[in-house]
């Protein structure tokens, strides 16, 4: 496993960087690259591993993919060209893989086990299982033995029973959430009938983007989505995307930036839609320094520059709608509500404690290794802002949580010496180059491997 050993800010953070391509849109052009029928081109920097589990699940299925530089082209075969893999799919630690992947393979009549790393094994499926069986599909998943009625990894799908084709399906979702949404999605795809979903709140909605770009009849108004399944033609053409920034890889360097004095830092080419950006709004409310400078747009994405300076912070409270707009991002505002003056709320966050990790949980026990006090409750955190002095150096166990690891990273650089982040390998799920850009930006981080050794 890699330690990262963090040292304490000693100038500011400058400079003009890119982070890595959009994962969630990077997995949703992967996927329906394969379902298209030609071949698709698909840029925008180099692929985290939770990406690169969609793309072997592909591969495993029988599809053609060519990586050349940063640049990858897949052949597809069409809504029907799949084949049954020789082996179970191995999805990694990548939640999005396996439940995009459900509403795929709920519609094929071949059968397929779905596995994953130990982490993903924990993550609740019967939130994806339940409305895909009520339109006909198969799918079983082990029996969690600490909570009636889920299901966890692995998943068995199919074989489609006859007549081999998926249902209509109004369906209510108990829990906002766009990997369940865009499962049941794909899986409308197949079906002979309309498929209507409706949110508690809206989500990111990546795919519904992507699937209008590529001529799907599609509606939405609100959290209502409609996919009309009989007027679609039953065909995906080839496309080409550059995937823009991922604005959850960006809000690490836009927080470090807020949070070191006198820095200056531009990240280019980022997504800004506005089911991603609820981090951007909870700073700008927090007195943050922030420009979003607009640049057009990719397949329905907008894309913008994010201009990010130092600020003195004040107290913010994220609940409500805007949780689902900031979910992957509540570990670094963690690191924004540290700094801030009083004391920042974070509500109606429960989702975070069947992510990668109990991120509640991590984030508490990560705030206060820095000497920060916060109260860690059922469903957020409160957390008492430390804007002056410095931090406590920490030693802090990351349980292999990309986000958490990153985080930690931020807050290292606001300490009174080193910070070691211990067992950060997974930060390559999502930011292949974040040590490496951190560096450019000016930042002192070293890669030790966890016995001590560079």
């Amino acid at each position: 496993m890699t330690d990262l050993v963090v040292f304490p800010s000693e100038r500011p953070l400058t400079g003009s960087v890119p982070v890595p391509g959009d994962k969630s849109i990077a997995h949703r052009a992967i996927l329906l690259s394969g379902l298209a029928e030609g071949q698709s081109r698909i840029e925008g920097g180099a692929l985290g591993a939770d990406n690169m589990s969609t793309l072997a699940a592909l591969r495993a299925m029988g599809i053609t993919t060519e990586e050349q530089n940063e640049m990858l082209l897949v052949e597809g075969k069409g809504l029907y060209g799949l084949r049954a893999p020789s082996a179970p799919i191995d999805c990694g630690n990548s939640g999005t893989t396996m439940r995009l992947l459900a509403g795929v393979l709920a519609a094929q009549r071949f059968a397929t086990v779905l596995v994953g790393d130990e982490s993903l094994t924990r993550r609740p499926m019967e939130r994806v299982a339940r409305p895909l069986r009520l339109r006909g599909a198969r799918i079983e998943g082990k029996l969690d033995p600490k909570r009636v009625g889920e299901i966890t990894a692995p998943l068995q799908i199919g074989p489609l029973p006859e007549p081999n084709v998926l249902g209509p399906l109004e369906y209510e979702m108990p829990v906002a959430s766009a990997q369940v949404k865009s499962a049941i999605l794909l899986s409308g795809l197949y079906a002979d009938g309309p498929t209507y979903v409706r949110e508690p709140l809206v989500s990111r909605d990546h795919t519904e983007r992507l699937l209008l770009a590529l001529g799907v009849p599609l509606s939405s108004v609100g959290a209502i989505i409609q996919l009309d399944g009989p007027s679609f033609s039953g065909k995906l053409p080839p496309f080409s995307i550059t995937v823009p920034g991922d604005p959850s890889s960006a809000s690490f360097l836009v927080v470090a930036a807020q949070l070191i004095p006198q820095s200056r830092v531009t990240v280019r080419r980022v997504g800004l839609n506005p089911t991603r950006t609820g981090l951007f709004e909870v700073l700008r409310d927090m007195g943050g320094s922030l420009v979003l400078e607009p640049k057009g747009e990719e397949m329905g994405e907008p894309i913008g520059d994010l201009h990010a300076g130092a600020a003195d912070l004040r107290q913010g409270r994220l609940g409500g709608e805007l949780v689902a707009r900031t979910i992957d991002e509540v570990p670094i505002l963690c690191a924004l509500a540290a700094r801030a003056h009083g004391t920042t709320l974070i509500e109606d966050a429960a989702e975070l404690r069947v992510k990668e990790s109990d991120r509640i949980a991590m984030m508490a026990r990560v705030l206060r290794a820095f000497g920060v006090t916060c109260e860690e409750r059922p469903d957020g955190l409160a957390v008492e802002g430390k804007p002056e002095g410095k931090l406590k150096a920490a030693d802090i166990e990351s349980g292999g949580d990309h986000r958490i690891a990153m985080a930690s990273c931020v807050l290292g650089l606001l300490a009174d010496g080193p910070t070691r982040v211990r067992d950060a390998d997974n930060i390559a799920t999502s930011f292949p180059r974040f040590v490496g850009t951190m560096r450019a930006l000016g930042a002192r981080i070293e890669v030790e491997s966890s016995g001590g050794t560079p």
